[in-house]
């Protein structure tokens, strides 16, 4: 029984509820008070029910049972609240908001975040339903952190900190700021479904920014903003210094077609401008009238901003982020948070230059990501070109117009989907996005079929330009690109992409997609187009494996018909891929054509593919074995040894003996119980043959033990142990599945593992390098000390036509460009030093170990380099001159390898 309340206290509990301040009390039926008094207080400021009281407390209690009642006795408060939490989310009777509840237990919300995980002891503490809110609340907070600071830092170039005195003090900077940060939260909630969209929100920011300069007077502005706006006070109408409608007597026609302001804006924060006017037109416009600023000229008294703002903050029940104004302690990032978003980084030296320096916040990585894409696309047409009209002509049959008509029909879907998904408003939005993706992916087959027929020299491939499939999942990979670029993640500093409601898998739904089919196109379109960045290569990577793990094994899914079929060949034992071929290096020689057309190849294109198997005679009509599918279980078999590995090193790295054993239970089930991963994930399975291998040898590993190192894993989900399917539209937790399921169907084949003749253990794959050539990765300096070259990619320019080098936030290095201003010589100085150093340090590191330590980065081949190059180096020259000779010709290399590369394919499109 949960403990009482003393009457004293539960008295003083009903007066607190009833005192005046709170208003008088309204009649209730009797209440069952639970738990202890300061925990009904906590209830009762929550207004929390009697049902999420009573599970609240039940939940405190299994925690303090299971943890020690001691351990959150320090943290009780906190407990109580998390606790509530949870209940009132899983029994959906929230009746506060989320920043009420951390007022109430005086904590902050990464705090909290971090807290809950804490308290997530046991596997069923916390829901999957829970961890979904969570995962929102953390979205939206990290987008609005990031967009406050930016929010600050803008203003704090628009605005004089102390403007003249002909200003009026109702106009303070203060002011100003809360306005701002008002509108634009009413208007983000209003315009947008998917408020985690760092890239619109930021947009939309720029167009509330936008029109409130305009309507600021030219005595409170910096430049260029107080040139802007004074330019268009001068074409327009006089304005006045007033609030409200006073404020301004130009007609809202005007004020919309006033950019000016705007192209500023884009300029500095290195926005697209039509895109940035397509949010504006869009959905600013029609945010603006639905608060009525049409027909007053101006903006509503502040007062009715912040009520409407009341109502959606009451009705999301979630952040009140007006409290970033007053820089409440409930918003503050925690010390890990703040390491998470780069500040404006120190100077090396105090006369240095920053200048060509900027802060790599979320929101200009963001930027910089979008006018990179930008930039690669703008010599791509949203049609096919001359070279691509051409491969059409020569085919059998012509696949231009059923092209055409795909993408048209694709484009509709798309608008439609992706408004539904973040705004009524966003249509254009999203054609905007689509137009991209189709540039793309025009581009990328034009590539793909050169690359073809230099590898089979032939021109006509009919059969694959027209295949639906081919051209839907090429499509939909090119677009995934650019709605990767567009969903930055802004808690995160590694370029990753955010987890939304529009991010992968959306794009398969959309286009009514099979995952393994879209699976099959990936590793040619990263090839196919060099211009990717790291960061997209890896995300497109990512969603690779997430096919593998779960997406492709979906009811429905073609792969399990590839199984069947190879199943049915003759002489072919129940092995979609045999385990001889394991520890064969796997080749990344194929291409999409080789995929989307096995098994049914034709013969040229088959003999020419080394995966290939031979062609049969007309005598015997074999089935040719699948390609696909062959390459696909050769990926899932690395793809699920090497997550197995890194879970075992973690839990059983004094039990080298089980990895084996460990191993050929995992992949045994894989290749001849593949039914058991039907609608589940790979990591259930992994799971399951790790604690199954234990219990047989006798080895204590539990899986709570098991689930809390998962979890520590990248890029896994709390739901793949919470929530496994069980049978038909039964779920439950791994534990279940394991017990009910796993042991039931490899009770023989485990109990083997325990007998003196165990089953032939399965070979280790072998671990290939990366296909793919990470052309952005700095290169060492051969017998340099630390010092690295890297390729320019960045979209930038000086006015001399030289690209800078990608704007980042250096901590202690020094960045040297060539074909800019450098700086003051002191950096010369520092790099002179390290060179000059550079050759006692190899000599006195040779001595010491005679065993290297691998290099972190790529060097380059030190063998012939300077006959290679010409690089001759004078008697004289310093050894800083040497190296900097050494890196401009590097450099030209690199530049004159790209000419030449373009120069081959201008000449092809010529012919």
């Amino acid at each position: 029984m949960p403990p009482k309340p003393s009457r004293r206290a539960g008295a003083a509990a009903r007066n607190q509820r009833s005192s005046p301040e709170r208003g008088p009390a309204t009649p209730a039926a009797p209440r069952l008070e639970i738990g202890e008094a300061e925990f009904v207080v906590l209830c009762d400021a929550l207004k929390a029910s009697e049902s999420v009281r009573e599970r609240a407390w039940r939940t405190y209690e299994s925690l303090a049972a299971a943890g020690g009642a001691l351990a959150y006795n320090k943290k009780k408060k906190e407990t109580w609240g998390v606790c509530i939490f949870i209940v009132a989310i899983d029994l959906d009777e929230m009746t506060f908001t989320f920043t009420e509840l951390l007022k109430s237990i005086s904590i902050s919300v990464c705090t909290f975040f971090q807290f809950l995980k804490e308290v997530d002891v046991n596997m069923d503490t916390v829901s999957t339903k829970v961890d979904s809110t969570v995962s929102r609340l953390k979205k939206k907070y990290d987008v609005l952190l990031a967009l406050y600071h930016k929010f600050e830092r803008t203003c704090g170039l628009i605005y004089l900190e102390q403007p003249s005195s002909e200003i009026s003090a109702e106009l303070s900077s203060v002011l100003v700021l809360k306005n701002y940060w008002i509108t634009f939260l009413l208007a983000k909630g209003k315009v947008l479904q998917m408020e985690d969209d760092l890239v619109i929100s930021f947009q939309l920011l720029l167009c509330v920014l936008d029109y409130f300069i305009k309507l600021s007077p030219p005595a409170m502005l910096k430049e260029p903003y107080k040139s802007a706006v004074t330019a268009v006070t001068v074409n327009g109408s006089a304005r006045t210094p007033r609030r409200g409608q006073n404020r301004n007597t130009r007609t809202s026609k005007q004020i919309d077609t006033d950019t000016k302001v705007i192209e500023i804006l884009c300029k500095e924060h290195d926005c697209n401008l039509d895109e940035v006017k397509n949010v504006y037109f869009s959905s600013f416009v029609p945010f603006l009238s639905s608060i009525g600023v049409v027909a007053s000229k101006g903006l509503p008294e502040v007062e009715v901003l912040l009520k409407q703002y009341e109502e959606l903050y009451l009705k999301n029940k979630d952040i009140d982020a007006r409290l970033f104004l007053d820089h409440d302690e409930t918003l503050q990032p925690d010390v890990i948070a703040c390491s998470q978003l780069e500040r404006t980084p120190l100077k090396n030296n105090p006369d240095e230059e920053l200048n060509h320096i900027l802060p790599q916040t979320p929101v200009r990585a963001a930027m910089n990501n979008i006018q990179q894409l930008i930039m690669i696309l703008n010599s791509a047409t949203d049609k096919p070109s001359d070279t691509l009209i051409r491969y059409f002509n020569n085919c059998t049959v012509n696949p231009k117009e059923s092209i055409l008509k795909r993408v048209e029909s694709l484009d509709h879907i798309f608008k439609k989907k992706f408004a539904e998904a973040v705004g009524p408003g966003c249509a254009e939005i999203g054609s905007q996005r689509y137009k991209l993706g189709v540039r793309l992916y025009y581009r990328v087959m034009e590539s793909m079929l050169k690359s073809e027929e230099e590898r089979l020299s032939v021109q006509n491939f009919s059969k694959l330009l027209n295949d639906n499939i081919f051209h839907t999942s090429l499509l939909a990979c090119a677009v995934e690109v650019i709605m990767a670029t567009y969903s930055r993640n802004a808690s995160q500093n590694d370029g990753t992409s955010a987890e939304t409601d529009l991010s992968f898998p959306w794009i398969l739904n959309v286009f009514d997609l099979k995952a393994f089919d879209f699976y099959k196109v990936i590793e040619s379109f990263i090839k196919a187009e060099p211009s990717l960045t790291r960061e997209m290569i890896k995300h497109l990577e990512r969603c690779e494996h997430r096919i593998m793990e779960c997406l492709a094994w979906q009811s429905g899914s073609p792969l399990f018909d590839l199984i069947k079929q190879s199943k049915e060949r003759e002489g072919q034992t129940d092995q979609p891929e045999p385990t001889s071929s394991l520890n064969v290096p796997l080749q990344h020689n194929h291409t999409a054509a080789d995929l989307y057309l096995s098994p049914v190849r034709p013969p040229l294109s088959a003999t020419s593919t080394p995966d290939a198997q031979p062609t049969a005679t007309p005598q015997t009509q074999k089935p040719q074995k699948s390609t696909s599918l062959s390459l696909f279980y050769k990926k899932v078999y690395l793809l699920a040894y090497l997550r197995l590995r890194t879970l075992f090193f973690r839990l059983l790295s004094d039990h080298p003996d089980l990895e084996p054993l460990i191993w050929t239970l995992f992949q045994h089930t894989l290749q001849n119980e593949y039914e058991l991963m039907r609608d589940r994930h790979l990591d259930q399975i992994m799971m399951c043959s790790m604690y199954g291998i234990c219990k047989v040898k006798n080895v204590d590993l539990r899986f709570k033990i098991i689930v809390s190192a998962y979890k520590e894993l990248p890029n896994t989900n709390q739901e793949t142990f919470k929530r496994v399917l069980i049978r038909e539209e039964q779920y439950d937790s791994i534990i279940v599945f394991y017990n009910l399921v796993f042991m039931q169907k490899l009770k023989t084949n485990i109990l083997q593992y325990a007998s003196s003749r165990p089953p032939t253990l399965s070979p280790i794959p072998h671990i290939p390098r990366s296909p793919y050539q990470f052309s952005n990765s700095p290169r060492r300096v051969p017998a340099g000390n630390n010092i690295y070259i890297s390729p320019l990619k960045s979209p930038y320019k000086f006015p001399d036509g030289f690209q800078s080098p990608t704007k980042m936030t250096p901590r202690s290095r020094i960045l040297v460009s060539i074909g800019e201003p450098f700086g003051t010589s002191e950096k010369f100085q520092k790099i002179n030093q390290m060179v000059c150093n550079s050759d006692g340090q190899l000599k006195r590191s040779a001595e010491v170990s005679a065993a290297p330590k691998p290099l972190k980065r790529l060097r380059f081949d030190i063998e012939g380099q300077d006959e290679a190059d010409g690089s001759k180096h004078l008697p004289q020259e310093s050894k800083f001159q040497q190296k900097l000779a050494e890196m401009t010709s590097t450099r030209t290399r690199m530049q004159k390898q790209k000419l030449n590369d373009g120069n081959d394919t201008s000449a092809s499109e010529e012919k």
